[in-house]
């Protein structure tokens, strides 16, 4: 099995809404940096009232039986496809080991009567790495219980997978927006992402910052920069919405995008095949840290599973959005 994640989502990302419900001790470090997207950091020489400033979540030296552990709420359900435990920096002081429970609690907190399943058996770590593990299950999971043996610190607790719609739930008539990254929206190729990750534009709310957003390099080269960006779910889309926030010297001249009803095949031959896919909004001009709307510009295509949007020629956008209304009974590839 691959372990390449890039095209799945951090489901413990705390931007997405993850959330460090418990530990049974974070005394060096508060367990609510595990779930940080930034990269962790190290600070030289910074010490703070218990010790050595780490950036991640770290426990006392344990001197009783038995081990630590963290319960995170993930930022939405879903099926997980593979973790990354983090150590970077935890050279003397990150645990032996580790494993990950994990289990469906979608109606509150769990508790002492909960039933959690293992997904990852105890695994031998290293300090100052990155522990990339698949994960083979495909059940559907809103909680997860990160076991450290018996003692230590973890920079990062990376769990990626694809969020899980109830999409019959959802009525045919009813505008929401099929990119969204919590109704199963993912960024599946791009041209570049030297600043920014694709992910990003399908994330909740507006930009933080030109960090929380897609911005490419500067193009030197003929041509432009372009993203492809699967559908959560087949639909017709009705109003799209490019927003620059945050990018004011480095936003795209324009925009267009391209659509297409994709079935079967692979993610590279998606990205192949985009270059002729049909065009769903004409090319429009950009302004800087703005919020433009689009609908009566917008080619009536019919139903569509992935959009091809191209910059001109380069720069930087923070969140796309395509409204629109499923179509009934088929999911996007």
């Amino acid at each position: 099995m691959s372990l390449d994640f890039s095209q799945y989502v951090n489901l413990a990302d705390e931007k997405l809404g993850a959330e460090a419900l418990y530990a049974t001790d974070d005394f060096f470090a508060d367990k609510s940096r595990l779930l940080r997207r930034e990269a962790p950091e190290w600070k030289e020489g910074v010490f703070d009232d218990n010790g050595k400033w780490m950036d991640g979540w770290e426990t006392r030296r344990k001197r009783s039986e038995g081990y630590d552990y963290c319960v995170v709420k993930l930022a939405m359900s879903g099926v997980i496809a593979g973790v990354d435990i983090d150590t970077s920096f935890f050279t003397g002081n990150f645990p032996p080991s580790a494993s990950l429970d994990a289990c469906y609690s979608p109606d509150g907190t769990p508790d002492d009567n909960t039933e959690w399943e293992e997904i990852l058996p105890s695994l031998s770590l290293q300090g100052n790495q990155h522990h990339l593990q698949a994960i083979s299950s495909e059940k559907t999971y809103t909680h997860i219980r990160l076991n450290i043996y018996p003692d230590g610190g973890v920079a990062r607790l990376r769990v990626y997978g694809q969020p899980a719609v109830d999409w019959d739930r959802i009525d045919s008539q009813q505008q929401i927006d099929l990119v969204a990254v919590e109704n199963g929206g993912r960024a599946v190729a791009c041209s570049d992402e030297h600043y920014g990750s694709t992910s990003n534009i399908l994330g909740p709310g507006r930009g933080e910052n030109m960090g929380d957003g897609w911005e490419t390099a500067r193009r030197r080269t003929p041509g432009n920069d372009w993203v492809l960006v699967a559908l959560g779910h087949a639909g017709k889309i009705d109003r799209i919405v490019v927003d620059t926030a945050h990018f004011k010297g480095n936003y795209p001249d324009s925009c267009s995008i391209q659509a297409a009803y994709v079935k079967g095949g692979t993610d590279d031959q998606v990205a192949t095949q985009s270059l002729f896919w049909r065009e769903l909004l004409p090319s429009q001009k950009l302004s800087a840290h703005e919020i433009h709307e689009f609908a009566s510009e917008i080619n009536d295509l019919g139903p569509v599973t992935h959009v091809r949007l191209n910059i001109f020629p380069d720069g930087g956008i923070s969140r796309l959005r395509l409204f629109g209304t499923k179509e009934s009974g088929t999911k996007a590839d």
